[in-house]
C-alpha cells in the first residue's frame, strides 16, 4: 500500500472515531450518560449480572475504568454491586429496574445512530461492516499485543 492510500484509510478511520463518539455523547447526554456508560449498560443486559473483570474484558477496557463508571452508574441508581460470593475482592455487577429501563432507551439510541451511520450505504454493505470491522479490530490488536517491549510509538 502506497502512503496516499495508507493516509486516506488511516485519516478516514480516524475521523469516523471521532466524530461516532462525539455523536454518540451527544445522544447520551439527554440520558445522563456519559461514552462508554452505554456499553456496559448494554454488556449487562446482553449477558446479565457479571464481575468487574469480566465487563471490563467484554469491554475492551482497563479495570479502573470499569471502576469508575460502575461507581457513576451505582450513584445513580441504575446498577448495583455485590460482592461475589467466591470472591469477597470482586464485585457482581447487576442492572437494577431504573438500568434495565435505560438500557432499553440506549438500545433504540444505538439503532438510531446506526442508521444514521451508515445512511446512503447499500444493505449488502451494512451486512459485511460489523465482520470487516471486527477483522480490522482483530488485526490492530494483534499487532499491539505481539510488539516488542523495546519498540515506541513515535
Amino acid at each position: 500500500m502506497d502512503f496516499e492510500q495508507a493516509d486516506a484509510l488511516n485519516q478516514a478511520i480516524r475521523l469516523l472515531s471521532l466524530r461516532h463518539r462525539a455523536r454518540a455523547a451527544a445522544l447520551l447526554a439527554p440520558l445522563g450518560l456519559h461514552p462508554g456508560q452505554e456499553a456496559l449498560l448494554l454488556e449487562l443486559a446482553r449477558s446479565g449480572p457479571a464481575i468487574q473483570s469480566q465487563l471490563s474484558e467484554a469491554l475492551g477496557c482497563e479495570p479502573p475504568s470499569v471502576t469508575l463508571m460502575t461507581r457513576k452508574l451505582e450513584a445513580a441508581g441504575h446498577i448495583r454491586r455485590r460482592p461475589a460470593p467466591s470472591d469477597r475482592r470482586a464485585s457482581i455487577v447487576e442492572l437494577t429496574d431504573s438500568g434495565k429501563a435505560l438500557a432499553g432507551q440506549v438500545k433504540h439510541l444505538w439503532c438510531a445512530l446506526a442508521e444514521e451511520t451508515v445512511a446512503g450505504l447499500p444493505a449488502e454493505t451494512v451486512a459485511e461492516l460489523p465482520g470487516i470491522l471486527t477483522t480490522l479490530t482483530g488485526n490492530v490488536d494483534a499487532r499491539r499485543s505481539r510488539r516488542p517491549q523495546g519498540d515506541s510509538v513515535v
